[in-house]
């Protein structure tokens, strides 16, 4: 048998737009991916839908799989012929083992790739204003494990070189050895009054950071109960935060959005709401599975209803796939959301919103069959995918969320379904979060399945959610 290949990548420190090309480009090839726990779990997502996805990440004292186990299930799958990515946060080199992986790898003659990765130690000190380098206040920087394999977990570090030669120190995981740290680098010749900031969740839209001195800092995290993921960052160039501070000004910053889906690729309103410096998670996943067309319907018919964006593009594929005579469909298009319409419109179609009117062929997937059209043409079947779940209730568990968006009527039941299929209690769930509805079409929908309904914005368009958003904060 033909032996795989492993891909050792670096994911970043968690924006998934900071992933390597590279990387990317390994993970959409992928039959395996074991990834970590700080590896951004959106970029499973770009991976080939039959993709096994495997988390062995660490938590703090509990580990999910030993290091030995890693490199045992690495080698395991090559040798079954599998093109293996092995995700790791951050870049693979910088604390991330993978000189152990891959010599687990070259001991059994499987090829590899190493793809490098940005480390947090630098992305998460930009993210927050914070060049570790500068011409006027620091022209050396180190990056430094916060904790070793001994009993008490306290690092054995050269603190006199630390403390006297280097200008600004990042350390890595060391909450809980944070007062450790501050007193050996004082004892050791660094000015108690030198300034110290923790960045948690570096990135992310939930990025939050805490600063002080190397004096008071250690009170101020017990304080704001602080905890890892954090950089602890120390040096006289966190003087320059403040002037040029941006990721945390951005209009949207501190929103912890769950945005329901319905599509099965990430959303451009997720990317938007990124943009704008938001938290997104999506949720649930769907897999979308290939159904006959039967377009001859069209042609009978003179108004067709499509369900959504997606119903759109997956209808015109089948035109195109079957050869079929774009001028044999007479009818005149209506869209069920405005998003359904611009997605006509792009086409080159005219289209109006629904109404009242039963007297349609509607378009959408299978899920219309459950909703008493008597004339339908399903052009898929989605599922959502079971693989995913675990992967979302970590995910969930690990953000503080305080918004639900349900971008249309037809995310409602899903999303809820796909919660209990989570173990969630979905009015225990929604109590502290703003459920925001995307048109009155939706929030009916929201309030029809008996859930707590908050707002809208004034038009079901994307530009007026990000303004009812902004003004909200």
């Amino acid at each position: 048998m033909k032996k795989g290949k492993v891909f050792l990548v670096g994911a970043g420190p968690g924006d998934i737009g900071l992933i390597t090309v590279k990387g990317l480009e390994a993970i959409k090839q992928a039959d395996v991916i074991l990834y970590d726990r700080l590896a951004n779990p959106k970029l499973l997502e770009y991976a080939p839908e039959n993709s096994e996805l495997v988390y062995g990440g660490k938590l703090p004292e509990r580990h999910f799989m030993r290091q030995e186990n890693i490199n045992d299930f690495l080698v395991e799958k090559a040798l079954a012929g599998k093109v293996v990515v092995r995700l790791k946060g951050g870049d693979p080199g910088v604390f991330g083992r993978v000189g152990e992986e891959a010599a687990a790898l070259a001991q059994h003659q499987i090829p590899f790739e190493i793809v490098p990765g940005i480390t947090s130690g630098i992305a998460a000190p930009l993210y927050a204003g914070i060049p570790v380098t500068h011409r006027a206040h620091a022209e050396s920087f180190a990056v430094v494990t916060a904790h070793d394999k001994s009993q008490d977990g306290k690092p054995n570090l050269d603190w006199e070189s630390l403390a006297r030669g280097v200008d600004t120190i990042a350390f890595y995981m060391g909450v809980g050895n944070l007062p450790f740290i501050c007193e050996n680098l004082i004892r050791y010749g660094k000015p108690a009054t030198t300034p110290v900031i923790l960045i948690q969740w570096g990135t992310f839209g939930r990025q939050k950071t805490l600063q002080g001195t190397l004096t008071d800092i250690s009170e101020k995290v017990l304080e704001a109960k602080f905890s890892n993921p954090s950089i602890i960052l120390v040096g006289g160039v966190i003087s320059i935060r403040e002037k040029i501070s941006w990721f945390e000004k951005k209009p949207l910053y501190g929103r912890q959005i769950l945005l329901a889906r319905t599509g099965t690729s990430p959303s451009e309103l997720a990317k938007d709401l990124m943009e704008q410096g938001a938290d997104v998670i999506e949720f649930p996943k769907w897999k979308k599975m290939t159904v006959p067309v039967e377009l001859t319907k069209a042609t009978a018919s003179e108004k067709i209803l499509f369900a959504s964006p997606e119903n759109v593009e997956e209808f015109f594929s089948a035109v195109f796939d079957q050869q079929m005579d774009i001028r044999t469909i007479r009818a005149s298009f209506f869209g069920a959301s405005s998003k359904t319409i611009k997605a006509l419109n792009r086409l080159g179609f005219t289209a109006n919103l629904a109404d009242e009117s039963r007297d349609y062929l509607v378009v959408g997937d299978a899920s219309i069959l459950n909703k008493g059209y008597k004339n339908v043409l399903v052009t898929s079947k989605k599922e959502i995918d079971q693989q995913f779940l675990p992967i979302f209730k970590r995910m969930i568990g690990e953000a503080a969320l305080n918004t639900l968006i349900f971008p249309s009527s037809a995310a409602v039941e899903p999303f809820v379904e796909a919660l209990n299929d989570c173990g969630l209690e979905v009015e225990a769930f929604l109590k502290d979060l703003e459920v925001i509805s995307m048109g009155r079409q939706t929030m009916a929908a929201v309030e029809a399945a008996g859930l707590q309904s908050d707002g809208m914005p004034e038009q079901a368009t994307k530009e007026a959610l990000l303004k009812y958003l902004e003004v909200g904060q």
